[in-house]
């Protein structure tokens, strides 16, 4: 019966809160991996999440609570997988 209740996976919680397309509260989050003004790659419990738009700011990153908040003009959110869901960037995209 032990061995039942290490075998079955916590199951991964995670919530984004967007805000008439200019705020964004997201929990879950493990790092982040780039910002800009113009795209935010963040890596989640739940895969690498892409959020794309203009004037972006990270008003708040706490990696001890897996928070983040996101402000700007956001268009775009975009998830893909941690098992090579991600493309690698250029020299991957060059050597496939």
């Amino acid at each position: 019966m032990i061995d039942e209740k290490k075998n079955i996976k916590q199951q991964k919680v995670q919530n984004l809160i967007l805000e008439n397309r200019e705020r964004l509260s997201i929990s879950g989050v493990l790092d982040v991996e780039s910002f800009n003004d113009e795209c935010v790659i963040v890596d989640t419990e739940l895969g690498v999440l892409t959020v794309k738009g203009e004037d972006l700011h990270i008003n708040k990153l706490n990696l001890d609570n897996s928070e983040l908040d996101i402000e700007g003009d956001i268009c775009v959110l975009e998830y893909s997988d941690k098992e090579g869901g991600k493309s690698g960037g250029f020299w991957a995209k060059m050597f496939k």
